[in-house]
């Protein structure tokens, strides 16, 4: 059964306005501008814009961090969702072949570039492995990339990855953009 609301001589339904603002703020995280949004819901620009900042909880850039292969990945993925990054893949060395050996071509190509298309949504990319596989991920993504060495190319067993490193650096990225994480909406 729908809640529902009397407002005056209006029977409101908050199951539809949820459902619609969900619509149209998962429109705009996959791209849509606040105007495309607000024409295909007839409302103005403006109601986009204030209903985003109701429920803004972090104002800032975008956080990605990739690592592989990682000893510790429960301990660094626990830590990275309690810091608030917005694109998580950290994968232990067993997780990274299985990863390439149980697709096909065109499944592996397909994944490759969904991961690639979301690491560049974000502004800073955090990348801890090889030297080399930094630097590939900084040509490939066409930008700066905050590198944490593991080791030199090929890494093949599971490297420890320090958390107070990573936080440090997460720490620092957030200061220099003037956000430190969890706020009042701006």
């Amino acid at each position: 059964m729908e809640d529902f609301i009397r407002v005056g001589e209006k029977l409101i339904s908050l199951e539809k306005i949820n459902r619609l603002i969900t619509q149209m703020l998962t429109l705009r995280s996959r791209g849509c501008s606040q105007q495309e949004v607000a024409n295909r819901f007839g409302v103005d620009r403006s109601f986009i814009s204030r209903l985003e900042k109701l429920g803004a909880v972090r104002k800032g850039n975008r956080i990605a961090v990739i690592a592989f292969p990682v000893k510790n990945k429960g301990e660094i993925t626990r830590l990275l969702k309690d810091l608030g990054v917005d694109y998580i893949l950290v994968m232990t060395n067993e997780e990274r072949w299985r990863f390439i050996e149980e697709k096909s071509g065109l499944e592996l190509f397909n994944e490759v570039m969904q991961i690639l298309s979301d690491v560049k949504s974000c502004d800073i990319v955090i990348v801890a492995g090889s030297r080399q596989r930094i630097q590939w991920a900084s040509a490939l993504l066409e930008k700066d990339v905050l590198g944490i060495d593991l080791g030199e190319s090929p890494l093949t067993c599971d490297q420890y990855l320090d958390p107070r490193k990573l936080r440090q650096l997460i720490s620092a990225v957030r200061q220099d953009e003037g956000s430190h994480g969890l706020g009042s909406p701006g």
